[in-house]
């Protein structure tokens, strides 16, 4: 029998091959078929969502008021934000020395240039509300911690979350106990729904990758190719170097880690939501025998804050943008497009694309053209099904760095 692996793969394979097929068929006698399968893959995108909530609450409560010594979510808070912030500068140094002389080899023509420059690729900015970072900053502290989960705000959540473990670390042992009991229950009863989801995903995989196909055909050619080449070729190599990372510093062998990881690639790739991917990863986690208390804590923060390879798309797509419209860039603006968006990584609005949409501010200030930003949202579809499953794999080789010392302890 397959593995789970395999049946995910071979569903993401059939999905794209039977998408292709269906939008280059000479008739529409096939046309109707996505709108049949469509339905399936959203029901179980909404099937992941469901337990992201829950599951993330009985993580965070558990690994933060469990039995550790004092200061341990301290400790280990302040281990993983600093890999964060190490791995997000080296992805942005990376990205500004390669993009740059390889777009350069890039000749447009004019038919090129006319087709992405034509009205339908400009920034409607009039129809995006952009919060400000103020607001942001403000709502990161919660005044209704359940209106935050209705609308999916998972980082104001996350703060409440670990603020409530903490105060109930604090409590006397009794109380404490129960309601340690009762999110260690919640914990169980989430995975074995994980594991559920998981079992139906090469069906959910294949109708995601479907539609998608379907809807696209086989597009991108000349400029729009060699750039999504060239961010995707990047993406590969930033991958490459995750599984070195978690070989040499993580002590994890190359395929016992490749193929915990690739279920979890599978569903961020199809998804594009590491969000979505969270209960793919705990399983993953799990199969890697990394600490369940280690997991539980770094997994719900990385999928909020840290996104280790959207800097490779954001500045390679600012970086091509330039280069369409005619700008030069020196290497003062090229380091700073590339320090401006590692930090601006680490804030990304709750809207479509929103990642994009706040690059606004760069462009002007760096007279670069706003409506370029129009072109990468046209592009992002693409870009973020590549994202994802490297942010994914990047979420895994934190944890399996963090987690070497307690593993090896183990072992001995």
């Amino acid at each position: 029998m397959m593995s789970l692996t395999t049946r995910i793969l071979v569903g993401l394979v059939l999905g794209l091959v039977s998408g292709i097929v269906i939008s280059l068929w000479p008739n529409d006698s096939l046309s109707s078929i996505p709108l049949f399968v469509e339905p399936v893959g959203t029901l179980w995108v909404n099937a992941i969502s469901m337990t992201v909530v829950p599951l993330i609450v009985s993580l965070l409560i558990t690994a933060i008021a469990g039995d550790h010594e004092q200061g341990f979510a301290a400790n280990l808070g302040g281990k993983t934000v600093g890999l964060f912030v190490l791995m997000v500068a080296s992805v942005c140094v990376f990205t500004a020395l390669t993009a740059p002389p390889l777009l350069a080899l890039l000749q447009f023509d004019a038919a090129t240039i006319d087709a992405l420059r034509a009205p339908g690729a400009t920034l409607d900015t009039a129809s995006v509300t952009l919060p400000p970072f103020r607001d942001w900053l403000v709502d990161l502290i919660p005044s209704n911690p359940f209106k935050a989960v209705v609308d999916s705000s998972m980082l104001p959540v996350i703060v409440f979350v670990a603020l409530f473990a903490s105060a109930m670390a604090r409590i006397a042992h009794p109380g404490r106990e129960f309601l340690l009991r009762f999110f260690t229950a919640v914990k169980e009863v989430m995975f074995v729904l994980i594991r559920w989801i998981m079992a139906v995903a090469p069906i959910g995989v294949f109708a995601l990758m479907l539609t998608m196909a379907a809807t696209m055909g086989i597009a991108a050619a000349g400029a729009i190719g060699y750039f999504l080449l060239l961010t995707v070729g990047l993406i590969v190599v930033a991958v490459v170097v995750l599984y070195l990372l978690a070989i040499v510093i993580g002590h994890m062998p190359l395929a016992v880690f490749a193929r915990a990881c690739a279920p979890a690639q599978v569903v961020g790739f199809s998804t594009k939501s590491s969000l979505a991917s969270l209960p793919a990863m705990f399983t993953a986690a799990e199969e890697l025998k990394l600490s369940p208390v280690v997991t539980g804590f770094v997994l719900p923060i990385a999928v909020s804050i840290f996104k280790f390879a959207s800097p490779i798309g954001r500045a390679c797509g600012t970086y091509f943008i330039a280069r369409l419209y005619g700008i030069e860039l020196g290497p003062i603006e090229i380091a700073v497009i590339a320090g401006a968006i590692g930090l601006l990584s680490f804030y990304s609005p709750g809207i479509p694309s929103g990642g994009l949409f706040i690059m606004a501010p760069l462009y002007v200030s760096l007279n670069l053209p706003v409506e370029g930003i129009g072109i990468l949202i046209a592009l992002d579809q693409i870009i973020d099904m590549f994202l994802t499953p490297a942010n994914v794999t990047a979420n895994l080789a934190v944890l399996s760095m963090l987690t070497r010392a307690d593993r090896e302890a183990t072992d001995v």
